[in-house]
């Protein structure tokens, strides 16, 4: 079973907007990819996932999950 992860370069940096957005809207974002998406940091995302003012997340398990679709509408309604 393949991972549904953002691949690094080898200077360890995270992959670009570009890649992100080509990548199948079907598989779901960790908090990772989604960090590099919006250039944020991961905690970020974790404060705005408690103080439910982020993007929409989903509970996977133990594991936080992303919606592509649902971070590029939230994306979209910031001010």
């Amino acid at each position: 079973m393949m991972r549904a992860t953002a691949q690094l370069d080898p200077s360890g940096a995270a992959p670009d907007k570009t890649s992100l957005r080509q990548r199948s809207a079907s598989q779901l974002w960790s908090v990772h990819e989604t960090a590099a998406y919006l250039c944020v940091p991961e905690k970020t995302l974790y404060r705005w996932r408690y103080m439910e003012t982020g993007p929409p997340s989903h509970r996977v398990g133990r594991y936080v999950r992303y919606v592509p679709d649902e971070v590029h509408a939230w994306v979209l309604q910031q001010p």
